[in-house]
């Protein structure tokens, strides 16, 4: 077995969390950047040594920060993302950068960026300059995407579960909050709309009773890193699934969820060798949106069967009076043959599972409200 180390962010600055070899004891080292909110946190597969982190100051504004030694020091991007004036002489300027995702295996130095308000970025020297994704940002239905100049999300507009096919370095995802699912093939150049079969309860049905193209609110999307055909996504609308091998329409698994749990969250995760099966937590979204554990009894829904059926697992949680959710950075997976769950939640708690979900036990209580967690198996 391999020790594991959770890397959290959380919204007064990171933490690293070490287990032991059977992940029955893990100890907590930390803070980095006490005070700044940390929206990612995320070592490189490529090279565990090598981490980045978003890291957002009321002070000194939005940046990356770079380490070489594992987190032992850092130090700031000389680039961080920016906009580019666009020809109408506009001007936007990145709140905070939202997610983190590494580049293809065949390319080392490689690392793409979400922001808000929404933009995408990328960086071939491992994340100390950054540019723009011209093809994304400057495209002439962007703003149409995004549903033009508002603000439509409580926190800002997003863009995030930013997804490099591992066989194909020139097959992006992407998902904006809101806006939708968007999909390139040529390494970002030229994109197109991928949310056919998603419900947007919140817009009025269109007259002539076709879907809407675009204006979705994905949540978080994941691709089965053995088998990228199959995806994933929790939305504003749902839980769907995807096989592209069988087409382009998204079929809403949640609707096999209890209905008086619902099927609205925020995190997925998927098994890193079966594909069919995938974690989910649900939260309150009827009524004001309370985004808190339905009836207060937080629990995580497992799928053995690629979501036509699922299994409530809450045991060690709290069974009652629990008013926490989970965000959509906070669900994380390890490789290990009983494979590990963890989850971070909105109150400051860590949770870890090492039988798939089957028992909870509390890793650390008394965080800052967590934004990410991250998971690095260790030799």
């Amino acid at each position: 077995m391999s020790r594991q180390q959770l890397l959290v962010g959380t919204r007064k600055g990171a933490w690293v969390i070490d287990s032991n070899a059977d992940r029955s004891v893990w100890n907590i080292n930390g803070p980095m950047h006490l005070g700044a909110v940390v929206s990612h946190f995320v070592a490189d597969t490529r090279n565990p040594s090598q981490r980045l982190m978003s890291v957002g100051s009321g002070h000194l504004g939005p940046s990356v920060f770079l380490s070489n030694d594992a987190g032992a020091s850092w130090r700031e991007a000389s680039t961080p993302p920016a906009f580019s004036v666009e020809p109408n002489g506009a001007a936007r300027s990145v709140d905070h950068v939202f997610w983190l995702t590494q580049g293809h295996a065949s390319e080392p130095n490689v690392w793409y960026a979400g922001t808000s308000p929404q933009g995408l970025f990328k960086s071939v020297d491992h994340g100390d300059t950054w540019q723009e994704v011209l093809g994304f940002n400057h495209h002439p239905d962007f703003l149409e995407w995004r549903g033009g100049d508002k603000d439509g999300t409580p926190d800002g507009p997003k863009l995030h579960s930013i997804i490099v096919d591992p066989h194909n370095k020139k097959h992006l995802l992407l998902g904006m909050s809101g806006g939708g699912i968007f999909e390139s093939e040529d390494e970002g150049e030229t994109w197109c709309a991928l949310n056919r079969g998603v419900a947007m309860d919140f817009y009025p049905p269109k007259e002539d009773g076709s879907e809407y193209e675009f204006g979705h609110d994905p949540h978080c999307m994941v691709m089965h890193p053995q088998q990228s055909n199959r995806l994933y996504h929790q939305n504003h609308c749902g839980l769907y699934a995807l096989d592209r091998a069988q087409g382009t329409r998204w079929t809403r698994i949640g609707d096999n969820l209890p209905k008086e749990v619902g099927d609205i969250g925020f995190p997925i995760v998927v098994h890193p060798r079966d594909p069919d099966t995938i974690w989910v937590f649900p939260m309150d979204g009827s009524g004001q949106w309370p985004r808190t554990s339905p009836n207060g009894r937080p629990a995580v829904y497992r799928s053995n069967d690629g979501g036509e059926s699922f299994v409530r697992q809450d045991r060690g949680f709290p069974q009652e009076q629990a008013w926490w959710t989970v965000k959509r950075q906070c669900m994380a997976v390890d490789q290990e043959d009983n494979v590990g769950v963890y989850l971070g939640t909105s109150n400051g708690q860590l949770w870890g599972s090492i039988d798939g979900g089957e028992n909870w036990q509390p890793i650390a209580l008394d965080l800052p409200q967590i934004y990410s967690v991250e998971v690095v198996s260790l030799p």
